[in-house]
């Protein structure tokens, strides 16, 4: 599944996304590109979990 970030701007801000969601699903895959504003996450969680975990981190965005 795939989400606009707009807020993602760093390698700190990647690093947060991940944690976060690692956090939920230890085995969950994440894939962020910075210059697209996006982050892919292969997971078994529904796309609702992901996009609150990534609210929750401080990262408002919205499923592609």
């Amino acid at each position: 599944m795939k989400f606009n970030v707009p807020g993602m701007t760093c390698g700190h801000c990647v690093a947060t996304i991940t944690k976060a969601v690692k956090a939920v699903d230890p085995a969950a895959e994440v894939k962020a590109d910075l210059a697209g504003k996006t982050v892919t996450v292969e997971t078994s969680l529904p796309p609702a979990a992901v996009a609150k975990t990534l609210h929750e981190a401080g990262y408002p965005n919205s499923n592609l």
